[in-house]
């Protein structure tokens, strides 16, 4: 063995075994020259071996060092492994990592943004899934709604067939056996031979004007009990016959035609709510059972909105006052048509000279056994009524009176037989009728005829010469009063 690696395996002695030491020796030889002599004791040995054994012992001295150096070099490995781990623990990473890692938060950024919008449109899902949720409650009710009022549609046109065809089998002649032979009068067989809906109509005026009715005050009808014109009076309890449930209901106008044209019947009654800006709708009701229960047959669009409580319905058309003005419309209801239109001379309007309750009733159209009559005032007549009669078909004026009693002072006014009367208040339960005015004398005198306003707010009062009833609009409810005329 070459003495330089005898002398490192020796320098390695003192690190594989504690209890071993090793000395190292500096001395001149003999010759002059320097010499070094290593001194290691035995751990095995208690005296040197025999030059034989010596080779044994150098094997395993090598054997040691082999070892230490296979411990040195696991020691190198976990020295780097603990080294990797600080530089991680400090963030003493290589700059590769580094630029990962801010890739790594970037898309992390981008995740919980995205996150983010998902739970908002989430929740406007949520949201809208509510709103057609309740959006489908409220079709699903309405659809019941219509079901039912179907239903009673179906019920009432039955009931109307049977009556048609109850009256029918009563009223009408039967028509002869086709065994027999035609007789010679003929032409009084053909004219039977009329359309459903004149039928209807005939059948019901017939049938209605024959039959006396007794009313809850134990009165037969006027019609019956007096069939002329006179003065009025008595004035009977108010009844109801129909109130509004909204609140566009509170005043208006109802009324029906004393003298109906096909297709309209006596009994089709017309309604009006007045309270609003742009008032066009009107509400027919081809039966009174019809029109208790709220169920119009048809609702006609004027032209052009109307203004105040002062509309009439007279041979088949609707008269009013075109709203903003002193204008009067005559509107055919069978057609839809507007076929006249006239300006009142002089006539206040909009809140000019209204009654006393107010609601623009500056023009008050009325009908009375003779025809078409206005109600109103004017600068010249100061405030004071002046009562105009109308040309029905052309609204042309044919003549005129003007009163003495004030416009302002009277709650409202209708007319009988010509004369004009007035209501002293439209909320007192105990107001009277308390002036007339007849215009065949020219004179007026004063009235105290008992009128009950039973809801305290009469915006309404008009005579149907047809029924002697008067029909009034009293806060909500639509009520007759019969009334009683002294015979001439």
């Amino acid at each position: 063995m070459p003495a330089a690696q005898l002398l490192l395996l020796l320098a390695y002695v003192p690190w594989s075994a504690g209890a071993r030491t090793a000395q190292l020796l500096k001395a001149n030889d003999q010759s002059g020259r320097c010499q070094y002599t290593f001194s290691v004791a035995s751990s095995h040995e208690s005296s040197c071996p025999e030059p034989g054994q010596a080779m044994s012992a150098i094997q395993d001295l090598q054997r040691d060092s082999s070892a230490q150096r296979a411990d040195l070099e696991a020691a190198k490995v976990r020295l780097n492994s603990l080294e990797n781990l600080l530089q991680q623990l400090t963030g003493a990473q290589p700059a590769g990592t580094q630029d990962h890692d801010q890739e790594m938060q970037r898309e992390l950024g981008t995740l919980c943004r995205e996150r983010d919008q998902l739970e908002t449109q989430a929740r406007e899902l949520e949201t809208a899934h509510s709103n057609l949720l309740r959006d489908k409650s409220v079709l699903e009710e309405e659809k019941r709604h219509l079901r039912q009022e179907n239903e009673d549609l179906v019920r009432r046109l039955e009931t109307s067939s049977q009556e048609v065809a109850s009256l029918r089998r009563s009223q009408w002649p039967q028509a002869p056996d086709a065994s027999q032979d035609t007789p010679q009068g003929s032409r009084e067989v053909s004219k039977w031979n009329l359309g459903f809906q004149e039928l209807k109509s005939e059948l019901t005026e017939v049938s209605a004007s024959r039959i006396p009715k007794e009313h809850p005050s134990g009165h037969l009808r006027n019609e019956e009990r007096n069939t002329g014109c006179g003065e009025l009076v008595w004035i009977g309890e108010p009844v109801t016959v129909r109130t509004a449930e909204a609140i566009n209901g509170k005043y208006g106008v109802w009324m029906r035609d004393p003298k109906p044209r096909y297709p309209y019947t006596q009994e089709t009654t017309w309604r009006v709510d007045t309270v609003g800006t742009d008032i066009r709708q009107v509400f027919e009701y081809d039966r009174i059972s019809q029109f208790a229960r709220g169920h119009p047959s048809k609702v006609h669009v004027l032209p052009t909105p109307l203004e105040s409580t002062g509309a009439a319905v007279l041979a088949g058309s609707l008269y009013f006052q075109r709203a903003g003005s002193r204008a009067v419309i005559r509107y055919e209801l069978s057609t839809e048509t507007v076929r006249a239109q006239k300006d009142l001379p002089g006539a206040g309007y909009h809140g000019q000279f209204p009654y006393s309750w107010g609601g623009y009733t500056d023009i008050d159209l009325a009908v009375d056994e003779s025809g078409l009559w206005a109600i109103y005032s004017t600068e010249d007549a100061k405030g004071a009524i002046v009562l105009s009669k109308l040309n029905p078909e052309s609204l042309e004026l044919e003549q005129s009176w003007e009163t003495n009693i004030r416009k302002r002072s009277v709650a409202n006014a209708f007319v009988i037989c010509g004369t004009l009367y007035t209501v002293s208040s439209y909320s007192s339960a105990d107001a009277t009728v308390n002036f007339a005015y007849d215009t065949g004398s020219g004179g007026s005198k004063a009235l105290s005829i008992p009128f009950k306003n039973q809801y305290q707010y009469s915006s309404m009062v008009d005579y149907n010469p047809r029924e002697r009833k008067l029909f009034a609009w009293d806060n909500f409810n639509m009520v007759t009063y019969d009334v009683r005329l002294a015979a001439l």
